[in-house]
Formats: structure tokens, C-alpha cells, sequence
């Protein structure tokens, strides 16, 4: 027997969810108990909560999904939080959707919301990179932007970010993510709205012409200086909506356009070539690599469906072969290259990338800085911010652009990297080991725990912070940090290297970033690269171990 609890949300939340299909959703589960009722109870066993700059969930009837009611509710929350603040009675708000399911008529919603309480609203005029819509929050001096999408998750989710303009996020955060206390605020607003009956509608809101697109493009390609531009390039969107406007932006730039992985080069919501749409994700990049070698490109890049991250994988000439370039690598080669460029400002990481960064701008005597995870924390590392970075494929390399990481800029800098160099008779490669000579080789990797209850998370996070390593891959355990309250984050470190262990902000996995540090010592580089490997395997199989998980065979 159901609930009676539970059975009582349903049935209030038939009496308004203003969507027929999640009207009948709710239905079927009812009508289908006792067998639906694991199913009912996780779906009314709380709402979604704004967490990383926003909502995201699986696209479903219910409070604990991403639907038309949900965000008909955080779109009345959002823009009463607006109304209420100094700064927030002026200004439109612009909002950007991706090519998921639901991303249009979620827009359309807010828009509507906004309008009825007396706000200007600016929809982008088609399925577009979230990049696109930072850029236009900071273009068109919004009072705050929402995008629609879910990025890299599986096709069976949504989400909805929210950026502030410079009115309320101030310099170092017009045009970037939400920060506390801005997430609580606006979450109590959501939670304060009445009954969704009460919730007026208004007019569809103003769409934007094609210009806002192309003034993004044009100011994407001049990001990047004059210079060589022989460059052949194989590209994929992976199903998503980086496609047309990178590119435009390479094009703009003076690249040639793009060969493009044919199977995923339009926008699919399904994304059915892979199994997840992350360029992270084991096999996602099979066929751009397919593709780079048939081409015989000089370089490959992926964008993940919103276009706000970037992979980069490099040809390993004169044996054959790709090799995908980490986040830290890439990371480090974009940083070194804008500071060869002169360019001012602090250059940023998070706290789980590379300590190479760090070393580089030591040696190079720039700023430094460091931030917690994520680039709502990342832009706001310095006001004068000339590049900013994260491990999972994020990159910032125009802050005054776009005050976020944009995959599409990212790729345009990378190409002129590999375009000036390969005019040099040099690569990409030869970079790598050139910074590996004079800072040492920092290995890094990630071990990634998916779960299917985040209970399994929270024990894994307290097994380890009860019993911490005493050695790791062979040396001593000298310093644990943990970062509790403020963040859950635990930070091993030894005199080689260091693990830093979280849950995911925007997936259900734990995930544990690791780093191992070989100088060179006088020696050869390639026996240091040897050295770091064979660390890095007994590391990851320390982390294992420590976390109560199966060793790596």
C-alpha cells in the first residue's frame, strides 16, 4: 500500500502541473501501484535544490524532476529574488536554451514568467552554446541570464543555470554563475511561491535577431592574435550545438572550416553514437579520432553538447596513433601560451587541478591564484583575471568575453597554438615535453566512482576521512586537509603528489583526482615520465583501496 503521505503530493501536484504529459506520467504511477511505488516516492521525496549555478535533473513528472511545473516554479522564485534586490529592478533578463528535450519550452516558460512581472526578456534566437548566452548577459548589461541545459549529462536530463549581470554579480562576476548567498536567496524565493494557478503569464518575450550570434563569433576569433593559420582541423559537437558557431568563429578567424564527424555533427537530443555525451567518457571521442586520422588533421577537438568545454587529442607522429590530452595538459599548454603572448592578469586554477600551473607561473613571475571547484568560483579568483582553468575540459581563456569557461574560444586558441608551431617545423607535443623539462612531469589522473544511491557516496567520504592512508604509492601521508564545512573535500598529500577526494556537483559519482610529481632531476625525460607512471598506477590502486572499492585490474 502507497504512502498516503506521497499519495496525497501526487494527487495535489495532478491539480496543477500545467503539463498534460506530466499530468499523465503521475497518473500511470498511481494507477500502476503497489508495483510504482519506489518510483512515486522518489519522485515526490523532496524538490530539486539549486546547486552548481542552478537545477539539474532527470526529466520527469514530479517535485524531484526537471519539468514545466518545476520550472514555472524557479522561474517566478528567480525573478521575484530579482525584484527584491538593490540593483535588480532594472535590466532584462536574457535566457538561452540547448537542443534537449524540453530546453525550448523551459525558455519559453521564464520568458513568459518574467514578462508578467514587469521584466524585459531576451531569448536567444535558436538552440545555442551556454558560452552564447554568458556572452550576451555581459553584451546587452542584463540584470541576470538563465540557460537551459543540462551540458554534458545523459540525454534523460535538464537543467537550468543562472548567471548574474554586473549590477548584482559586481566585476568579477558580471555575466558568471551564481554564487552564495545569490543561490540560497533565490531557492527561498522558489520555495515561497504559492500555487502555481497564481503564477501569471505573460507575454512570449522579445527574440533575438542573429546578431547577438554573429557579435559572439566576431569577438571569439579576435581572441586570438595574427599569425600562422595552416592548420587542418577534425571536429565534433557530439550532438550538440557547438557546431554552426565554432565554425563561424574559425572561419571569422581565418581558419579554414572544420572537417566535422558526419554522424554527430547535428543536434540530437538523444545522442545516440554514445553512451554518454562527455568527451571525458570512455569511447566518446572514437569517431573524432576516426576521423582525424583518416583526414590526416594536425589537430582534433570536441565540444561537449553545450559547447562550454573543450577536449583536444594530438597526433604521436612519427609512430601513428592519438593521444588525448588531458584537462591539466591542456590547461598548462593554453596558460603557457597566453603568457609567451604577454598576456596580463592572474592565472587561475581549482584546487583538484595540476599543481603545474602554479610552478609555471613561479617560474614565469605572473600571478597565481586558487579557488575551490567550479568556474562560478574560478572567474572570481581575481578581478584582473587573464585565464582560468579547470581539469574537466573547462577553459577561460577571454574573461572580459565571456566570464565563464567557453569550449569554442578554448578550441580557437588551441588551434593557434598548434597552427604557430607547426610554422616552427615544432607541435604540440614537443610544447609539453619542453614544460616538462623545466618544471618537472605532473601526472595526473582521475578516478571516478559512479553510484546509483548517493548514500554510497557520503560512506565512502566518511571511511576514508575516519581512516586516512597512513603512505601512498610509496611515500609517507604528510598533511590531510578537510575543507568541512565550507566544502566536501578531503586533500591527501605526500612529499610526490597528492589526492584530493569530492562528490560530483552535477553527477551522482564521487571522484578522486590524483597528481604525481617527478622532477627531472638531471635526468632523462622520458625516465621521468617512466618514474611517474608506475606511481600513478600504485596511487590509483592506494585510493582504491582506501575507499573500500575493487583495485583496478
Amino acid at each position: 500500500m502507497a504512502d498516503p503521505s506521497v499519495r496525497s503530493l501526487a494527487e495535489a501536484w495532478l491539480a496543477e502541473d500545467p503539463d498534460p504529459a506530466g499530468r499523465d506520467e503521475i497518473r500511470a504511477l498511481l494507477d500502476g501501484l503497489p508495483d510504482t511505488e519506489a518510483e512515486l516516492a522518489d519522485r515526490f521525496a523532496g524538490p530539486l535544490t539549486f546547486g552548481t549555478a542552478g537545477l539539474r535533473g532527470r526529466l520527469r513528472a514530479g517535485p524531484n524532476g526537471m519539468n514545466l511545473a518545476v520550472v514555472t516554479r524557479a522561474a517566478a522564485g528567480l525573478v521575484t529574488w530579482l525584484g527584491r534586490q538593490e540593483h535588480g529592478a532594472a535590466g532584462a533578463l536574457v535566457i538561452g536554451y540547448d537542443a534537449r528535450h524540453g530546453s525550448k519550452e523551459f525558455a519559453e516558460r521564464t520568458a513568459r514568467v518574467a514578462t508578467a512581472a514587469g521584466r524585459e526578456a531576451l531569448l536567444l534566437p535558436r538552440p545555442l552554446p551556454t558560452p552564447v548566452l554568458a556572452y550576451a548577459v555581459r553584451k546587452l548589461d542584463a540584470v541576470a541570464g538563465v540557460m537551459v541545459t543540462a551540458s554534458h549529462n545523459p540525454p534523460q536530463d535538464n537543467g537550468y543555470k543562472v548567471y548574474l549581470g554586473g549590477a548584482l554579480g559586481g566585476s568579477a562576476g558580471c555575466g558568471a554563475q551564481i554564487v552564495p548567498p545569490a543561490d540560497a536567496g533565490i531557492e527561498a524565493a522558489i520555495q515561497a511561491v504559492g500555487p502555481l494557478s497564481e503564477v501569471p503569464l505573460g507575454e512570449p518575450g522579445t527574440v533575438l535577431g542573429e546578431e547577438i550570434v554573429a557579435g559572439y563569433a566576431r569577438s571569439a576569433a579576435a581572441v586570438v592574435a595574427q599569425g600562422p593559420r595552416q592548420l587542418k582541423v577534425a571536429y565534433t559537437p557530439l550532438h550538440g550545438v557547438g557546431g554552426p558557431v565554432l565554425t563561424a568563429a574559425f572561419t571569422e578567424a581565418g581558419f579554414a572550416a572544420p572537417e566535422v564527424v558526419p554522424e554527430q555533427a547535428e543536434a540530437d537530443p538523444d545522442f545516440p553514437t554514445v553512451a554518454f555525451p562527455n568527451p571525458e567518457e570512455k569511447g566518446a571521442m572514437d569517431l573524432l579520432l576516426a576521423l582525424a586520422e583518416k583526414t590526416g588533421a594536425d589537430l582534433a577537438i570536441a565540444n561537449d553538447p553545450d559547447a562550454d568545454r573543450c577536449a583536444v587529442a594530438i597526433p604521436l607522429a612519427p609512430d601513428g596513433g592519438w593521444k588525448v590530452l588531458r584537462g591539466d595538459e591542456l590547461g598548462v599548454l593554453l596558460a603557457d601560451h597566453l603568457i609567451r603572448r604577454g598576456v596580463p592578469g592572474t592565472y587561475a586554477t581549482t584546487i583538484v587541478s595540476s599543481s603545474q600551473l602554479g610552478a609555471l607561473c613561479k617560474a614565469r613571475g605572473v600571478p597565481y591564484a586558487e579557488s575551490l571547484t567550479g568556474f562560478k568560483w574560478i572567474v572570481r579568483a581575481a578581478e584582473e583575471l587573464a585565464f582560468g582553468y579547470e581539469e574537466a575540459l573547462g577553459y577561460c581563456v577571454a574573461p572580459d568575453m565571456v566570464r565563464d569557461k567557453d569550449g569554442i574560444t578554448a578550441a580557437l586558441t588551441v588551434a593557434e597554438l598548434a597552427a604557430a608551431l607547426k610554422a616552427e617545423g615544432s607541435s604540440i607535443r614537443d610544447r609539453l615535453d619542453e614544460i616538462e623539462t623545466e618544471l618537472g612531469v605532473h601526472r595526473t589522473d582521475q578516478l571516478s566512482v559512479r553510484v546509483s544511491d548517493l548514500t554510497e557516496i557520503e560512506a565512502m567520504m566518511a571511511r576514508i576521512r575516519a581512516n586516512p592512508p597512513e603512505t601512498l604509492a610509496g611515500a609517507a601521508v604528510t598533511a590531510v586537509e578537510d575543507r568541512a564545512p565550507e566544502a566536501d573535500v578531503l586533500t591527501l598529500r605526500t612529499p610526490q603528489g597528492r589526492v584530493v577526494i569530492r562528490p560530483s556537483g552535477t553527477e551522482p559519482k564521487l571522484k578522486a583526482y590524483l597528481e604525481v610529481v617527478e622532477p627531472l632531476a638531471g635526468g632523462k625525460l622520458v625516465n621521468a615520465q617512466f618514474r611517474s607512471g608506475t606511481a600513478m598506477l600504485q596511487l590509483r590502486r592506494d585510493v582504491e583501496t582506501a575507499l573500500g572499492l575493487a583495485p583496478t585490474p
